[in-house]
């Protein structure tokens, strides 16, 4: 049987023309596709299952930068294709992915605040006293930023003291002055120049004691040192060197000193600032605790020159313009008020008071001193009709006389002040009492020292007449002060009469309600003085060019000022270098002739 011929298709054209050609395209399409997937299911298995285990971080970081690759071009700017980064391996940190400018700056920003976040837990684990500094922000707490500490001494670094107090001088006894906490018994007012309360028989060196019965009355005082703005030392040094000062030997002179500095140095707050937070106070001037030298001849022990004691600071009443860890307070007047009210009768009447006198003197000549211009000073006096002078040598009585004293100065428009054995006398707090306007003739008797309580501007308050004038040109004082506007006279006196609170020291068994007395004063000049020394440790400030021997220009410095150059007042300070010497050796010269004042009873 004969097979039936198919009729021709278009599959047979096919075959024909490329049949087998076009089947093996199909082939080769069918295997590329299952090399595809086979590569696929690799991939996944193989290498992604194969790498190491990332954190959770990890690999959000991976899908984060993956989505950045697919976010739109901005502004429809053309974007490079990004390369995806390769997988990390086990021993290194994942690399990091490429990324634009903006995303760099975008999330630096929380970066930055986490290190900011983190700063003040570095701070407080370096700083001891951070805590202090904290206090001040809590706005709630009125003591905030003002805690002081005090050490609890034994009783032979000041009440033994008191209790000897007929030994503290050679020249006075000074038990009587010991009463009403350190003011001296009450003046009577028989030639009606003082007012009815606070008036008293004040020793111009009892500042230790009335300093330290004031502090027991200051309303921030702590038991926790943690929080304490500063720490206060309540040592008597001037009570204690006054004891030895005549016919003891230096190990005498020094023993209180050595003992104290080693009782402090093995306390734990001591440790805080290596004693930069501490500070005591002394009723004598600061020449008398520098002893320059270890011959029994020297003056003075050596407390301040201590490497420890270089470290606290030390209130006296004539600080050092040529060293740094001591600072000017006033003398202590007769004036202790008990309230506000009391201060502000006592304003009134110096306001309203008739005062004869152009000017007026209080002193003795220095015929032993040939730089002194205190002869000059009483020859002009007695030659003037517009002058009143008051002579106090050869022991006479009204120059011990408060009452008399006040009157002259309450009756005077000016009151000369010059130098007195050192660079300051009490007198100058007397006659600012009085509103007289003091006129000095040296910038170490009251400019370059008590920079705390008084104007950096002299001027406001004060006659500056170069002791030169007075000691080569014979300048006129009469003709000098005459030339004041009487409108200049009359707002320099309200200067004056303005300061008084802040240069008397208040009743150590009372406090003043609103105004601040010159205890007030100094302890908030030491708390900013430590608060900020605090702040420039953190911030890593350090003063390398500071110069101790220029200190006394640092005092006149504004706020915020570092930088000290040539001053108008140089000459009064370099001089004694110019002649070959310490400059501080000529002042405890002068300490120790000093102690001839006390004997007069007048300085």
């Amino acid at each position: 049987m004969r097979r039936r011929p198919v009729l021709p298709s278009h599959h047979d054209d096919m075959e024909k023309g490329g049949g087998k050609l076009a089947s093996s395209r199909l082939c080769f399409l069918a295997t590329l596709c299952a090399m595809f997937w086979v590569l696929i299911f690799y991939f996944h298995f193989a290498v992604v299952s194969n790498e190491p285990d990332t954190s959770a971080a990890q690999a959000g970081e991976v899908r984060i930068a993956r989505a950045r690759l697919q976010l739109p071009k901005p502004d429809g700017a053309a974007r490079r294709d990004l390369p995806l980064a390769p997988p990390a391996r086990a021993s290194e940190p994942p690399p990091p992915v490429a990324r634009s400018k903006e995303e760099v700056v975008e999330e630096e920003k929380p970066a930055a605040g986490a290190r900011q976040e983190e700063a003040p837990t570095k701070v407080a684990a370096s700083y001891p006293f951070e805590r202090a500094l904290k206090t001040a922000e809590n706005k709630s707490d009125p003591c905030g930023g003002r805690y002081i500490y005090v050490h609890e001494l034994p009783p032979r670094f000041n009440e033994d003291m008191l209790r000897d107090c007929e030994k503290l001088s050679v020249w006075t006894n000074m038990c009587r002055f010991m009463s009403n906490d350190g003011l001296g018994p009450p003046l009577s007012d028989e030639e009606g120049v003082f007012s009815s309360t606070g008036w008293y028989g004040t020793n111009q060196f009892s500042v230790d004691v009335i300093f330290g019965n004031r502090m027991k009355q200051y309303e921030c005082l702590t038991k926790d040192s943690s929080i304490a703005a500063a720490v206060f030392v309540p040592f008597y040094a001037g009570f204690d060197i006054a004891r030895y000062l005549w016919g003891y030997n230096i190990s005498t002179r020094d023993a209180a000193s050595l003992d104290l500095v080693d009782w402090l140095m093995n306390k734990p707050e001591w440790n805080v600032m290596g004693g930069r937070d501490h500070f005591l106070v002394a009723g004598r001037i600061t020449w008398d605790f520098r002893r320059l030298t270890e011959e029994e001849s020297d003056w003075g022990s050596k407390l301040l020159f201590l490497p420890a004691a270089k470290n606290m600071s030390m209130l006296v009443v004539e600080s050092s313009p040529w060293n740094s860890n001591d600072f000017g307070i006033p003398y202590p007047t007769y004036f202790h008020p008990a309230k506000d009210a009391d201060v502000f009768l006592w304003q009134d009447r110096m306001r309203s008071l008739e005062r004869p006198w152009l000017f007026s003197f209080a002193g003795a000549p220095r015929p032993g001193d040939p730089m002194s211009i205190r002869g000059q000073l009483i020859d002009q006096c007695r030659s003037s009709s517009v002058c009143k002078l008051l002579e106090c040598d050869l022991g006479e009585s009204k120059c011990h006389s408060p009452s008399t004293i006040m009157k002259m100065f309450q009756s005077s428009l000016f009151c000369l002040q010059p130098q007195g054995d050192s660079y300051t006398r009490r007198s100058a707090f007397d006659s600012m009492l009085a509103g007289c306007i003091p006129v000095f003739f040296h910038p170490g008797s009251a400019y370059v020292q008590y920079t705390w309580h008084l104007p950096k501007n002299y001027t406001r308050y004060s006659v500056f007449i170069p002791e030169d004038d007075i000691r080569t040109r014979n300048a006129s004082i009469e003709e000098r002060l005459k030339s004041i506007h009487p409108d200049v006279v009359k707002n320099m006196r309200e200067e004056v009469i303005n300061l008084i609170p802040r240069v008397i020291y208040a009743d150590p068994r009372s406090k003043l309600e609103t105004l601040k007395d010159a205890f007030d004063v100094s302890i908030e000049a030491i708390i900013n003085k430590v608060t900020k020394l605090r702040r420039d440790i953190i911030a890593g400030r350090e003063d390398k060019d500071f110069i101790e021997e220029n200190s006394w220009k640092y005092s006149l410095l504004e706020d915020g000022q570092r930088t000290i150059g040539p001053h108008e007042w140089d000459p009064f300070f370099s001089k004694p270098k110019e002649k070959g010497g310490d400059p501080s050796s000529s002042s405890a010269e002068a300490a120790k002739n000093s102690w001839k004042s006390e004997q007069r009873g007048q300085n």
